[in-house]
């Protein structure tokens, strides 16, 4: 009984908070008797977005959930805004924008594609945010989402168009669009992109992913900057996640050094110090090189070994963020943090509160998350065809879409093609909403 209770909508209150559920009603399936590569083997070089693929290589959340995700260490966010520093703000904001992208680590399944006017809310009292997130475009595929602190403290929002590739032996994931977070205490905004994700031995071997690229972050009021470049593994993997990078001012001056992995830790340090210990390591790096025979397979797409799992601490370094680990049950869950389990969780007074267009009401996920494939497969395909119809009536009677919950519009901060939240959601009054389940 309490174990059914665990997984349901955990809706028992401790302390006064709001009990979540630690496990999916049932443990993901073997991915082993399906190829991918009889569905991949003509899309080389090709945008993934149009193909539709197997449900078994889903996991059972939408694209909107995931983003969700983000606001896992919304910890940081609210320490941001508690302090008077505008280094160590900028520090904490690199930190949450670092952990945002945590959560990918090893989560090898597919999200669902979102509907057009699908949505999703979430509330967190014990974290302090509430969020709300629309699919405002189908082609591309385009999800806003607008988070707000609890106590008034912050707003994160943006918009996400994920570019899927695939390569022949991996699929690149690169998310376009800006991300946005607001410190209203401060008076501050910070703008920045995600770094490019990539899933590497699709076709087979193990599944592993690397995140790379700049990652720049600009405080628009006091022109400071931070960039931080998550590195591509290298041959032999010593650069495997690793992300560093500066805070600078707007005369590029140098105020702080930021490193870790982006799979566990940011620590920051004093550039001076930085500075001396990577020309350290440069050299010793040189002379390793230099006594390792070089491998004739370098283009290899195995998941390279590094060194050394753990980040070395720099003396004198103040540790930023540190990853929670995951729940015991994780990888039988499609290695969910505990954070992402309680995502599709449901309860009846929720189910009476959110819009029939909430992510939790979509069936082909939840016949997943309950073990139910063949049932996932062909809602899945329901969904997708009655997708298809609804746009083609809409054609037919050259009636343009229109978005519930958010407006095309310019970034205020930046000026990018953007999404801004119209408001009102959080009224509850859902009238005229599309049948899209």
């Amino acid at each position: 009984m309490s174990e059914e209770k665990d997984c349901g909508g955990g809706d028992a209150l401790s302390n006064g908070i709001k009990k979540h559920r630690t496990s999916l009603p049932s443990p993901m399936f073997s991915r082993n008797d399906f190829s991918i590569w009889s569905i991949l083997r003509k899309c080389i070089g090709m945008e993934l977005s149009k193909i539709t693929m197997p449900v078994i290589f889903n996991e059972p959340l939408s694209f909107l959930q995931r983003l969700t995700e983000y606001m896992e260490h919304t910890y940081l966010i609210h320490k941001a805004s508690s302090l008077s520093d505008p280094v160590e703000r900028m520090q904490c904001v690199a930190a949450f924008a670092v952990s945002a992208v945590a959560s990918q680590w090893e989560r090898t399944g597919k999200p669902f594609n979102p509907l057009l006017g699908e949505t999703y809310e979430l509330v967190r009292d014990d974290l302090g945010f509430r969020l709300i997130s629309e699919q405002v475009s189908h082609h591309p595929p385009i999800s806003a989402f607008h988070a707000e602190g609890l106590n008034n403290d912050f707003i994160f929002h943006g918009s996400i168009y994920p570019k899927l590739k695939f390569w022949g032996k991996s699929v690149e994931a690169e998310p376009k669009g800006t991300i946005t977070l607001e410190l209203l205490e401060h008076n501050e905004a910070y703008t920045w992109t995600n770094p490019t994700c990539c899933v590497h031995n699709i076709i087979v071997g193990k599944l592993w992913i690397e995140q790379y690229g700049n990652v720049e972050i600009i405080n628009h009021k006091t022109g400071d900057k931070c960039v931080l470049n998550f590195k591509p593994c290298g041959l032999f993997g010593k650069e495997l996640h690793k992300v560093e990078g500066y805070i600078q001012d707007k005369s590029k001056k140098k105020l702080c050094a930021l490193y870790g992995k982006w799979t566990e830790c940011l620590y920051s340090v004093d550039p001076a110090t930085f500075d001396a210990y990577k020309k350290n390591d440069k050299k010793n790096t040189e002379e390793k090189k230099n006594s390792k025979q070089m491998s004739t397979s370098e283009e290899s797409d195995e998941m390279p070994m590094p060194d050394s799992e753990s980040v070395f601490i720099i003396p004198g370094s103040v540790l930023l963020w540190r990853i929670a680990p995951r729940p015991p049950n994780s990888a039988q869950m499609y290695n969910f943090t505990s954070f992402a389990m309680v995502l599709n969780e449901v309860d009846k007074d929720m189910e009476s509160m959110i819009p029939k267009t909430d992510c939790r009401l979509r069936p082909d996920i939840r016949a997943m998350e309950n073990g139910e494939i063949d049932q996932a497969s062909e809602e899945k395909k329901r969904l997708e065809e009655k997708q298809r119809a609804a746009r083609k009536n809409r054609s037919k009677s050259e009636e343009d879409w229109k978005t519930r919950w958010f407006h095309q519009g310019p970034n205020p901060y930046n000026g990018a093609q953007d999404w801004i939240y119209s408001g009102s959601y959080w009224d509850r009054n859902y009238f005229n909403l599309p049948d899209i389940y």
